[in-house]
Order: C-alpha cells, then sequence, then structure tokens
C-alpha cells in the first residue's frame, strides 16, 4: 500500500518566517564578501502561491491519485492536499480527479497532470498519457474542459492535441500599470505571482532614474516578463532569447502591453557576446544595426549555472547591470568579477520558492567612480 502524505503538517506562519530567515541569512553571509549592503526581503504569502503544478498520477485499487515522488526514492506518496498551490489548483485538483476516475477513457494509462493558473482566473491542465490520443479522448477531455471551466490539453509521445488553446493570460500590476502576459503551456513562466510583481516593481525602480535617449541590452528575456516592465525607461531595448516558444510569447506580450521599443532575437548569451564582440555575424541579426544602440545597462536573469566567462566580461564592460539570479552561489561566483569593476549599490531577496533552499536574489552594480543617477 502506497503511502500518504498530507502536505500541510509543516507549513504555519511561524515555521515560515524561521525558513525564510534562515535563507536570507545565509545570502547575506554570502555577499558579505564584496561589503556589508542592506538587503530588501520580500516575503510570500506562505500558502497558495504557487501558479504552476506537476503531479505524477498513481493508479492503485481502481483508482487514480495525484502522487510525488520523495528525492532519491522511487516509492511515490500519494498526495492528498497540496496548500502551497494557488487557489485555483487548491480549488480545481479534488474536481479533476473526480472526473478523471469516473471517465475509463480519461484516467486509463494516464501518468501526469500539470496545472498552469494564473491570479487572473484561468486555469490550463496538461494530461500526460502512456498511450496515443484519439478522438474518443477529445470528446471526453471537451466535457471535463465545460464541466471545469478550464482549458485542456493531451499529450503522448510525439502527440499534443489542444481542445482550446495552449496557453493563459496573466495580468499583473506594477506601479499603476496592468501588464498582460502570455504564459504557454511548454514555457518557462514564475510560479509565485506576488513574488513575480515584487521583482518586477523592484527591477523597475533600478532603471527609473535612465536616461530617455539610453538603451539596455537583456539577455534570457524568456517571455518578455521583465522587458515589458523595464520598456519605459529606456529608449530601446535589445532583448535576447534562445527558446523559440518564449521568443514567439515574447512578441505577443510586447503587442499586447502596446510596447514598440523592444527588439527580441533568438540568440543564447553566448552568441550575443559573440556578434557584439564583432566575432562572428549572424543571418539573424542581418536587419539590426548593433552599432546605433547606445547601451547604459545590461540585466540578465540567468539559468542556475549562471553567467559563462564570455557573457560576464560582456556584461562587466556596461555601466550598469542588474542581475536577477535564481542561485545565489552561481551569483557569487559572478560577483567575483564583477565587483573587481563595478559597485553593488542595491540587494534584494525574492522568496520564489517557500519551504525548500531555493532564494531569488537580486542585485544592481554601478561602475566603480562613476556617478550614480
Amino acid at each position: 500500500m502506497t503511502s500518504k502524505l498530507t502536505l500541510d503538517t509543516r507549513y504555519s506562519d511561524d515555521n515560515y518566517q524561521q525558513q525564510l530567515d534562515q535563507k536570507v541569512t545565509r545570502f547575506r553571509q554570502e555577499l558579505s564578501r564584496f561589503g556589508e549592503y542592506p538587503i530588501q526581503i520580500h516575503p510570500s504569502k506562505p500558502l497558495n502561491f504557487r501558479m504552476r503544478a506537476e503531479f505524477r498520477i498513481w493508479h492503485e485499487s481502481g483508482a487514480a491519485h495525484y502522487a510525488m515522488n520523495t528525492p532519491g526514492e522511487k516509492k511515490p506518496y500519494i498526495i492528498t492536499e497540496f496548500p502551497i498551490g494557488g487557489p485555483l489548483i487548491t480549488a480545481l485538483m479534488h474536481p479533476l480527479l473526480e472526473a478523471i476516475n469516473a471517465s475509463q477513457i480519461l484516467s486509463h494509462r494516464l501518468f501526469s497532470a500539470e496545472f498552469l493558473t494564473t491570479g487572473s482566473g484561468q486555469s490550463l491542465i496538461t494530461l500526460i498519457y502512456h498511450k496515443p490520443l484519439d478522438d474518443d479522448w477529445e470528446a471526453e477531455a471537451k466535457i471535463l474542459q465545460d464541466q471545469l471551466s478550464i482549458f485542456v490539453i493531451g499529450r503522448s509521445r510525439k502527440q499534443k492535441r489542444v481542445l482550446s488553446q495552449d496557453f493563459v493570460t496573466e495580468r499583473i500590476s506594477v506601479d499603476g500599470r496592468e501588464y498582460r502576459y502570455q504564459q504557454v503551456e511548454s514555457g518557462f513562466t514564475q510560479p509565485n505571482v506576488g513574488i513575480n510583481t515584487d521583482m518586477l516593481t523592484w527591477a523597475s525602480a533600478c532603471c527609473a532614474d535612465e536616461h530617455q535617449d539610453s538603451d539596455l541590452l537583456e539577455l534570457y528575456c524568456g517571455n518578455g516578463n521583465f522587458t515589458a516592465v523595464l520598456a519605459q525607461h529606456f529608449k530601446s531595448i535589445l532583448a535576447t532569447e534562445v527558446s523559440k516558444v518564449s521568443v514567439a510569447s515574447a512578441e505577443t506580450n510586447f503587442a499586447l502591453n502596446e510596447i514598440n521599443n523592444v527588439t527580441v532575437v533568438r540568440l543564447s548569451s553566448e552568441e550575443i557576446t559573440q556578434a557584439l564582440n564583432g566575432d562572428r555575424p549572424f543571418r539573424r541579426l542581418r536587419n539590426i544595426d548593433l552599432s546605433a544602440f547606445n547601451f547604459s545597462t545590461v540585466f540578465v536573469d540567468p539559468p542556475r549555472s549562471g553567467l559563462d566567462q564570455g557573457t560576464e566580461a560582456l556584461v562587466a564592460r556596461f555601466d550598469k547591470i542588474l542581475y536577477v539570479s535564481c542561485n545565489p552561489k552561481t551569483l557569487m561566483n559572478n560577483l567575483n568579477e564583477l565587483c573587481k569593476t563595478h559597485d553593488i549599490v542595491k540587494a534584494a531577496a525574492f522568496d520564489q520558492f517557500p519551504w525548500t533552499e531555493h532564494l531569488e536574489t537580486g542585485i544592481f552594480l554601478v561602475r566603480k567612480d562613476s556617478v550614480q543617477a
């Protein structure tokens, strides 16, 4: 018999503050090698904060259950509650499972369910199978979609069946302006909408004093999450991203928000470094005059591996560096080099992932001996 796990046993307001304090203390200690800096701390809601979730589907005693695996263990735990899930996830979990168990077509060989929700009321659920999906499955899935007022996608090997749409649209208010973001099922999105709003507000404040004749280079722009907000502070932005799905979403999001001063190009950080260094031409840049940009600032939000050596050297050429990191350890490695040429003027901690060891952080650096705007 598979064990059942109720995830709310260790979650409380008191425990939340303790785990946040521990993470911020570690970050403060790591940052202290470069000096003592005030850190703006942005706590999350302790519960109901997560807009995305993925569950294994475990079949036992003739019924399907949500399940997770403890790292290092093959045996799954059946999940009966998920208190960190956003309001729509927690509201949909039980009705969805009841509907799946009531349909042999929906439950047969189902092995995973993925939730993508928004704070503005939209939900997309992807059901993933170890079987081909046919018209009978689609007919049942359409009933489920209508019954729960959600969007449904079915996936199996080399197959994707979209019933209505494969995205949701999030609405986020930053500094009194509402931004709309298309969030595609297979693309990366920030999982904690409250903390994402805090990060956008903080990044915007860092760039609020920029001169309107200066430009921004953004690496790893994703779906334009930060780009859309930062565009107001610069004459123009050159944004790069390697994922085709994210580039398409970014262009959609700029149109949704009537932003027309951003050029997004599908290049990796290594490739844009080569292009700016003049090492090699790229056909994807054939209609873009890099020499026409007056870059004052670079913004990076790299993967957990941080900046590679070449990108690190490129970033150090800019007067101002805005760095958002999901891994304080690789951030510190990059700061070992960047602090040779730049001073840290702002630092922030964002609890994007409560109840885990992960801490999102932000650092704003200005070239040494320059006058801060």
